[in-house]
């Protein structure tokens, strides 16, 4: 039997489960998507319930293969979600989904009492993201539904919830606490004391190491469990490993995530109003991340395009980087697009009024007319986090490192850095394997200069 680390890795779209050998290959996976529920206030939710279900039951099924020998066990799931149990251990309420809306009278309340919405942000780093910051999640609870509220005796984050249903430890972790949450203090390196003022410290478990690890029995089988991660903190471990010299990850899919994990500087308003915020890495240290909507924003124009020129959905994948459609689209530096879910404005840049596609004479141009400014959006997303921490290398992952020409003008726009296209595609459940096998993650510090792309 072989030896094996299985990972639970929790998206919220994509649920998926992973065996690696000792040499950290994939020998096994599931893909599994659930069906979302309601809370009781009729908005979409992901059931708990069922998770939980599916995860004891694909876990068993694994441990039935007879090639295999389980050995480890370990979680990384998305952010912004907190788990509330009673007394017994069991689910209050239901897992509210990070989109439901904050009641606004409430979250103004507690800006009001709490140093007013900037000073919050400045404090917390991260931008009001309402239900998103999800220490606010409690403060919901409290005053809103003071009935559920009672019943509930501790709270985790999702990651720890996992891992708590194999080893019954309940615990939290630093990359949980500091992913946009509201809980945590930056500068103070703790929790943010209105959780104290609000009686709900004694909710939230003490905190441990992400590398920390539980011995169980799982239906006679002996194996360590981790406590989980939060899946952007674990998306940079294989990175972390891989580089001797600082780096930086450009994650893409819905959002473009930009990271820089040795940039450690405060966050000021500006950058705040410009999505940008920390998260805590796994040696607990900040890391200065951007976000950038562009998958949403590609989708919606792409469509357009596609109805426009009369073309078959998937068209552009086939475009290979060709500079002359890149010269063309820089001979006149008008703004041609109109973008719908994000503002160039915030970045000093300028926009069309609105998208006037019959002035592209074919779908070519006007792709690359759309692609260079896009880019010029995520190369001033970009900078946020590598001004004054310059890296060498960018890595680029997710569904925009298999697209050529988004690449290909990258490189053209940041020519002092190496940007290489990474094939870590089980990236964040690698990260968690590693972290559960106590594999030597290292801590490279760099000092701040006064270097600006």
């Amino acid at each position: 039997m072989i030896p094996v680390t299985a990972i639970f890795d929790i998206g919220k779209t994509n649920k998926k489960f992973f065996l690696f050998d000792s040499e950290f290959r994939e020998v096994y996976k599931v893909y599994h998507r659930l069906e979302y529920t309601t809370d009781e206030d009729g908005d979409p939710c992901e059931s708990i319930k069922e998770l939980t279900a599916w995860i004891k039951e694909t876990l068993a099924t694994a441990m039935e293969l007879p090639e295999f020998n389980i050995r480890k066990l370990n979680f990384t799931t998305y952010g912004a979600s907190l788990v509330h149990l009673d007394r017994e251990g069991f689910p209050v309420t239901p897992l509210y989904n990070y989109t439901k809306s904050y009641p606004i009278e409430l979250l103004e309340k507690f800006y009001s009492k709490y140093g007013g919405k900037n000073q919050f942000c400045i404090e917390t780093s991260s931008p009001a993201l309402g239900m998103v910051n999800s220490g606010l999640q409690l403060y919901w609870l409290k005053y809103s539904k003071p009935e559920i509220f009672k019943k509930i005796h501790n709270t985790l984050h999702l990651p720890q919830y996992l891992s708590y249903l194999f080893t019954g430890k309940m615990v939290s972790d630093y990359t949980s606490i500091g992913c946009h949450t509201g809980m945590w203090d930056f500068a103070n390196d703790s929790y943010h004391d209105w959780l104290e003022k609000e009686d709900l410290i004694k909710l939230l478990p003490r905190a441990v190491s992400t590398s920390e690890t539980y011995p169980i029995s799982f239906r006679k089988q002996s194996m360590s469990v981790g406590v989980g991660v939060h899946d952007s903190s674990s998306a940079l471990v294989p990175y972390l490993i891989k580089n001797d010299e600082p780096f930086a990850l450009l994650s893409t899919g819905t959002w473009a995530i930009s990271i820089n994990p040795f940039n450690t500087l405060p966050l000021n308003l500006e950058e705040l109003e410009r999505d940008c915020l920390h998260f805590i890495g796994i040696h607990g240290q900040p890391i200065k991340i951007s976000r950038l909507f562009i998958g949403e924003e590609h989708k919606y124009q792409i469509e357009k395009l596609y109805e426009h020129f009369k073309l078959e959905k998937g068209y552009y994948k086939a475009l290979k980087f060709d500079s002359k459609y890149l010269k063309d689209s820089n001979e006149n530096k008008t703004k041609k697009y109109d973008f719908q879910y994000l503002n160039p404005e915030v970045f000093g840049l300028s926009q069309a009024k609105s998208n006037d596609f019959s002035q592209f004479e074919n779908f070519e141009s006007a792709y690359y007319c759309f692609l260079d400014e896009l880019t010029d959006l995520q190369v001033a997303s970009l900078k946020l986090v590598l001004d004054q921490f310059p890296v060498k290398k960018l890595y680029i992952d997710g569904g925009f490192n298999a697209n050529e020409i988004f690449v290909e003008m990258l490189r053209i726009k940041l020519p002092n850095i190496i940007i290489e296209t990474s094939n870590f595609a089980l990236g964040t459940a690698l990260g968690a394997a590693l972290l559960v096998n106590n594999v030597e993650v290292k801590l490279l510090k760099v000092a701040p200069s006064n270097q600006s792309y």
